[in-house]
């Protein structure tokens, strides 16, 4: 089932409340330093938990795509729904994390910087990364979502660009926090999970298949048959 608009603010009204909560926003601050470092926190809670997700859509899109899922796993009607509605909540803490940080007037980010690369104040091509990569999110997102409108193929020539969305995503979060030395493991891992799932998607697209004839296919024949 796809979220409906109005879902889609409830979705995005709790992820606000629950960054809140998470980074102790209820009561007032008890210093200038804490009152300068809440929004600041509350715009990394929102950062990291949107790289999470876009870490689990990107890793399911690979499964789904993959050429034995067709043939032997068969887990699309499972994983299909959890992709789709993945990217709702990838949008919705996106969104909380981009106001965050434009309302938090230490950052050195602005509107112009969320929105236009190289305007940020704060690490400019840190910060340009993550701009472009909510653009490419945004372009491989909707090209899928309104893909009966598109011509046919496109939407999936545009889709494959989706691991371009993730290392920018990636580079943004490593080279833009300041908290990067103690969040290593997380960046490492979730590197290295979805590395090794494209690694093991395009092998198998790549590898020669022995066809009835006992001739190998090329990987051209094999790329074909999985569009």
């Amino acid at each position: 089932m796809r979220l409906s608009g109005r879902a889609f603010v409830i979705l995005l009204a709790i992820a606000g409340l629950v960054i809140v909560a998470a980074t102790d926003q209820i009561l007032p601050a008890t210093s200038d330093r804490q009152a300068q470092l809440r929004i600041w926190l509350a715009a990394r809670a929102a950062g990291i938990t949107t790289y999470l997700l876009l870490t689990l859509q990107v890793v399911i899109g690979l499964v789904l795509s993959h050429p034995t899922n067709q043939t032997t796993w068969r887990l699309s009607k499972r994983l299909f729904p959890w992709h789709e509605n993945a990217w709702v909540f990838v949008l919705a803490f996106l969104a909380a994390h981009i106001v965050a940080i434009v309302g938090d007037p230490y950052a050195g980010v602005g509107i112009g910087g969320a929105i236009l690369p190289g305007l940020s104040s704060y690490r400019s091509p840190a910060v340009a990364l993550g701009t472009l990569s909510l653009y490419a999110l945004l372009i491989t997102g909707l090209t899928a979502r309104y893909a009966r409108r598109l011509p046919n193929g496109l939407w999936l020539k545009v889709h494959r660009f989706s691991l371009v969305v993730f290392i920018l995503a990636w580079t943004h979060g490593v080279l833009s926090g300041t908290d990067t030395p103690t969040l290593t493991v997380m960046y490492a891992a979730s590197g290295l999970i979805v590395a090794l799932a494209a690694a093991y998607r395009y092998w198998i697209v790549r590898r020669p298949r022995q066809t009835p004839a006992g001739r190998p296919e090329t990987p051209v024949t094999v790329e074909a048959r999985t569009r």
